[in-house]
Parts: C-alpha cells; structure tokens; sequence
C-alpha cells in the first residue's frame, strides 16, 4: 500500500473544502500557461498546508480572512467569508475577525471586508 502524494491529498482537500462544482470548473479554465501554478496551489496549498493538523479549517479560514483584508484581495475575502461559514463560524466569528484587522490593517481595509462580508451574509440569508 502506497501513502498518496502531496498532489493527491491536496485534489482531495481542495474538493473538501471548495466543493466539487469550483473544482470542475477550475479544472475546465486550466491551460498550459497556468496549470504549474494550479499544479503549485494543490500540492502545497491544499497538500501541505490545509491538510496539515493543529487548525480546524473554520480557524484557517478566519485566519485567511484576516490576511486577505491585508493584502486587499476582495475575491479571495468573499470566497473565505463563505468558507468558514461552510466550516462552522457562527457571524460573530467573522466579524471578530474582521474587527482585528481594523487596528493591523488599517480601517479602510478593514472596511472594504466588512462591506464584502456583508454581501455574503445577506446572499447567504444570515442578516
């Protein structure tokens, strides 16, 4: 019995957490120019870092969020807002981890995320 590859842990816990139609879909839009970093992403992304234990994926994603609102990443914040609703943070916990970054990131960003946060809150039918 072989253990699986990094590659191989990463396509699964890239399914686990993104789902099955983001995949496929990310799946049909890779090319040559862009899959060695799609290739990067799921080995190391998702096969060495998500599927790492220590973290449940809810804290990882309230992590990410908290880095995305630094690095002014509006799509990924969406993503992330949705993420860790998908993996248990209750609407307080999100907006615990937005309201850190207003001190480390600054208030602007801070408030981009928020408005971000809320569009997925009320698509999702939380607010």
């Amino acid at each position: 019995m072989s253990e699986k590859s990094g590659k191989e842990v990463g396509r699964q816990v890239m399914l686990d957490i993104l789902g099955e139609r983001y995949v496929e879909q990310r799946d049909r839009s890779s090319n040559d120019f862009n899959r060695p970093l799609r290739d990067i992403s799921v080995e190391f992304g998702f096969g060495a870092i998500w599927a790492r234990p220590g973290l449940e994926r809810k804290f990882r994603n309230l992590l990410c969020l908290a880095m995305l609102t630094a690095l002014n990443r509006p799509e990924e914040i969406r993503i992330h807002v949705g993420l860790a609703l998908n993996h248990g943070a209750s609407v307080e916990e999100v907006r615990e981890a937005l309201l850190q970054t207003v001190w480390y990131c600054g208030y602007p960003a801070a408030a981009q995320s928020f408005k971000l946060a809320e569009e997925v809150l009320r698509e999702r039918g939380l607010l």
